[in-house]
């Protein structure tokens, strides 16, 4: 479980609030989406439980265990990050991309190999084909799906994932959604997933998380914050897809 209590940072001092006095649980297996607009504590929040952030005030713990009581690295091992950037390597190739974290934790090479073997067949790159590539010579979901191969790479219980496919087309996004939302039934990981855009919370969250100017404004069941709002500003934002969908149903 990741759990947050009361949870603020502020970056200058206490003048404003990027994130303010947030709890929320993700239970362990469980796909929580960080659903609101640029600026709104979303980033944040995850940099926060990963520590690539610390934490104003409050409390959050992973797998029961206050996450500033443990070394910094020793915690992001154990915790997979996806970005939307990527950020893979360019000179290494991909097998070597997907084995760094098995390295820093002393696997030898022959495990580190089989096990970006593994990965790539899960995330449907072929191994033979992929494993020697560069990251240049692969397509944006490609690059993307290694990024999250990646992040499972020494089998983390906990994945965290940042806006993922934003930079990529609507058809790529699609794939990549149910192919998560496959991974996942097979995994059983614990995830927190951030984005922007709301036909996407709706897709892959058990429940989402609504945030706006740093505050929680509800956490629930895609019905629950549909039919049941827990304020205007939820109300409104979901109004918009539906609106969205009607338009679509009338022309189709």
């Amino acid at each position: 479980m990741i759990q947050l209590r009361e949870v603020s940072k502020s970056f200058d001092g206490g003048y404003s609030y990027a994130v303010k006095d947030l709890s929320m649980d993700v239970a362990e297996g469980e796909t929580v989406v960080l659903l609101g607009s640029s600026g709104c504590g979303k980033t944040t929040t995850l940099k926060m439980i990963n520590r690539l952030i610390e934490p104003t005030s409050g409390l959050i713990s992973v797998g029961g265990q206050d996450v500033t009581s443990q070394e910094p690295v020793l915690l992001r091992r154990k915790i997979g990050y996806v970005f939307q950037e990527i950020g893979l390597f360019p000179h290494m190739t991909i097998e070597q991309n997907i084995g760094i974290v098995p390295k820093l934790l002393g696997w030898d090479k022959n495990r580190r190999r089989l096990r970006a073997c593994e990965l790539l067949e899960l995330m449907g790159l072929d191994p033979g084909v992929f494993a020697n590539r560069y990251p240049d010579e692969l397509s944006g979901g490609q690059q993307q799906r290694v990024g999250v191969a990646r992040a499972l790479s020494a089998n983390p219980n906990y994945l965290l994932m940042d806006e993922p496919f934003g930079a990529l087309d609507a058809l790529t996004r699609d794939t990549l959604q149910q192919e998560l939302l496959s991974l996942k039934e097979r995994l059983k990981k614990t995830i927190i997933f951030v984005t922007h855009d709301i036909f996407e919370a709706i897709t892959l969250g058990d429940r989402i998380a609504i945030l706006h100017e740093g505050k929680l404004e509800q956490i629930g069941t895609k019905d629950e914050v549909y039919n049941h709002p827990a304020s205007q500003f939820v109300a409104e934002l979901f109004s918009k897809p539906a609106k969205q969908l009607a338009t679509f149903k009338e022309m189709t």
